[in-house]
């Protein structure tokens, strides 16, 4: 039979009406598990498909939620989706997922998308490149529940899932202290994000902290990939007074900084020590491993679902004060930082 079966085609081949049918697939008190279970399988046997469109049109939800992320390529993000994604399927809903590459005008495009999908409710962490904030505004607009993850902006007044940045990083920097380096260098993100702000911060506490002096020529802004951490390496070796060791604003970076040092026969970590951010899947893999701090990945995916499930199901419109969940990251020292 063609692929189009309807309810009035299931209930003709069991001489029943398509009202019990209805009420059969969708689980109704009224019916019998006898009747269920052969409405169910003349519903395979048709090769039935469930109108979704119609049924989003009668409930006012389709059941899917968009996830707008900056790259597929990061296994941070995966994570977090994988945890996104666990906790929706719950709930019996679906996931689209876009990816911005890190872009703007795709994150436009892919909000835009999300809005043509008729989605329940949109989960997003931004872009770097992203500084003009209006499309966010225009999906708040539309009424549609957004929330941020990982990367944020307050100023959109927005639910948002966040590791607490700052104590990740005075950790990452108290950490080399601790273990005997001197002068300790920072690869920096872009400043116009909050968290890579935050990580910056969390830097100078430390140092301040433990009353190292504080020397910009060892901080290092740039990009957040490996040429960026290579970068900032060549940089440092330039300098009279080089440092001895550099908390990585982020895991990629960390690894074209362990790159660069081992081009220069710089040993890691008898000479050099290195920590990044984030507990990339590659990391325990490099020689040496990479010591970190793990952002609950899936967690965040978890908590953001949860922001993001609230919202749609919120029976009043009132103004209320959008939640913010920090988490807290979890230090994974491995032999990158094992100063002797």
């Amino acid at each position: 039979m063609a692929s189009n079966v309807t309810i009035t085609d299931i209930a003709k081949e069991l001489n029943t009406t398509p009202a019990t049918v209805s009420r059969a697939l969708n689980n109704h008190p009224s019916i019998s598990e006898e009747t269920r279970t052969r409405v169910l399988e003349a519903a395979k046997r048709l090769n039935y498909r469930p109108n979704t469109i119609a049924s989003s049109l009668r409930s006012g939800k389709s059941h899917l939620i968009g996830v707008l992320i900056p790259s597929a390529k990061i296994n941070f993000f995966g994570s977090v989706v994988h945890g996104i994604e666990s906790l929706a399927s719950q709930h019996g809903y679906n996931v689209l997922i876009y990816q911005s590459n890190e872009k703007r005008e795709f994150e436009q495009k892919g909000l835009q998308a999300f809005l043509n999908a008729r989605v329940d409710g949109i989960l997003v962490s931004m872009a770097k490149e992203t500084h003009d904030y209006t499309h966010f505004r225009e999906v708040k607009a539309t009424g549609t529940p957004l929330v941020f993850f990982d990367r944020v902006n307050d100023d959109l007044n927005v639910p948002s899932v966040v590791i607490d940045d700052y104590k990740g990083a005075f950790c990452a920097t108290e950490h080399l202290i601790k273990k005997g380096y001197q002068r300790i260098a920072h690869i920096a993100g872009p400043q116009h994000i909050k968290l890579f702000n935050n990580r910056l911060r969390g830097y100078l506490g430390a140092l301040q902290a433990y009353n190292l002096p504080i020397d910009f020529n060892i901080i290092y802004t740039g990009d957040i990939s490996i040429e960026a951490g290579k970068r900032a390496v060549e940089h440092f070796l330039t300098l009279e007074k080089k440092p001895d060791a550099v908390f990585s604003v982020e895991d990629f970076t960390a690894l074209g900084a362990m790159k660069a040092l081992k081009e220069h026969d710089i040993s890691i970590p008898d000479q050099f020590g290195v920590i990044g951010f984030a507990n990339e899947e590659f990391g325990e893999h490099t020689t040496p491993s990479l010591s970190t701090l793990d952002q609950q990945t899936v967690a965040m995916g978890e908590a953001a679902f949860k922001l993001l499930f609230e919202q749609i199901n919120m029976k009043t419109s009132e103004n209320m004060q959008p939640r913010k969940i920090v988490l807290d990251p979890i230090p994974v020292f491995r032999q990158s930082s094992a100063h002797p």
